[in-house]
């Protein structure tokens, strides 16, 4: 597996007490470090192009945000920008392709660890710390250089609200989401599976707050792996947000980073099946949380001498799951069934 990364992604800043903050940045560094000790690789990012970014922007959108370089703004109530903002942005979106064109050349797993994140954003605006959206200016590569089927899995425990639009009458691209709902930013009922070609291709996993590893296990070894199974995806990209986690400040879930690994290594599976898999990631807010996540995800990605993937136990992330995982599935297969028969 190649990390992308920059010690440059601390250069957004946003408010003091902003969760979103600098330190983030300085977790991708710390457990890029240490995958470099195991003998992992890194690269730099590059920066996104305009016609990359106007692909699921606005024209008008992507000049407004350019007219924010060098000084702070406020985009929305909780979207910031400092003076490096832009180029910084343009870096995160930049390494979200750089990832899906590496793993597409040569077939090995690419991770890009950015900040900002970038689910929220939307085709005109910015959103939920979000400025670009990283992800979807990923899979409109792929799309441009020719991949039909392009998979994007969002484990972030918000709805990728900007993702799912932008994609939202797309064939090519199917969009899966497990969350926490109703929460922020009030998307991603199961019943929001797309429009027109594109029906069908949107699948959301409303889970309830106090969802578990076990829950999150039972939604996507029977309904999201099977589905993605029948569309095998040549490109597989994971919005990995890892504000599930049981610590995060922002969120009501009970996922550890046992529970993470367990899905993660799912979604890998499922990449190894039918094509090339990339990670970009989205939120994750409390601190150590996060950096054992990443290492988590790492380790079951792709093992590095001396390194175990974590065993989960059985009641945290396998097992039968509780109500709230059979009300996810129960939804899922309900909306689905037109499409996915079977599940």
């Amino acid at each position: 597996m190649l990390l992308i990364t920059s010690t440059r992604f601390d250069e957004h800043v946003t408010p003091p007490g902003h969760p979103e903050r600098s330190e983030r940045a300085h977790v991708f560094d710390a457990v890029a470090a240490q995958w470099l000790k195991k003998g992992g690789r890194t690269a730099a990012p590059r920066s996104a192009t305009r016609d990359e970014l106007a692909r699921v922007h606005d024209p008008g959108y992507i000049d407004l945000m350019a007219a924010t370089s060098g000084h702070p703004t406020r985009l929305d109530e909780d979207t910031f920008t400092s003076p490096e903002s832009w180029e910084i942005a343009l870096l995160a979106a930049g390494a979200a392709a750089q990832a899906a064109e590496y793993a597409l050349d040569h077939r090995e797993a690419a991770f890009a660890l950015v900040r900002p994140p970038g689910h929220h954003a939307e085709r005109d605006r910015a959103m939920g710390f979000c400025l670009f959206n990283n992800v979807a200016v990923a899979a409109a590569v792929a799309l441009a250089r020719g991949v039909e089927r392009v998979a994007i899995v969002d484990i972030d425990v918000h709805h990728g609200n900007g993702t799912q639009a932008m994609f939202y009458d797309e064939p090519r691209v199917l969009y899966a989401s497990t969350h926490q709902y109703p929460f922020y930013p009030g998307t991603g009922a199961a019943d929001e599976v797309g429009d027109g070609p594109g029906s069908g291709f949107t699948v959301n996993a409303p889970l309830e707050a106090g969802a578990t590893g076990a829950d999150y296990d039972r939604v996507y070894r029977r309904a999201i792996v099977p589905i993605l199974d029948r569309f095998s995806p040549q490109l597989l990209l994971v919005s990995a947000g890892f504000d599930a986690h049981e610590h995060d400040p922002l969120a009501s879930m009970r996922m550890t980073a046992a529970g993470y690994a367990n899905i993660v290594r799912q979604i890998v599976e499922v990449a190894a099946r039918h094509g090339a898999l990339a990670l970009v990631t989205e939120g994750g807010y409390e601190l150590p949380a996060l950096a054992a996540c990443l290492e988590a995800s790492f380790a079951t990605i792709d093992e590095v001498p001396g390194s175990k993937v974590p065993g989960p136990p059985a009641s945290d992330a396998v097992g039968t799951g509780t109500v709230r995982g059979e009300r996810a599935l129960a939804a899922v297969r309900a909306a689905q069934a037109p499409f996915w028969r079977g599940i």
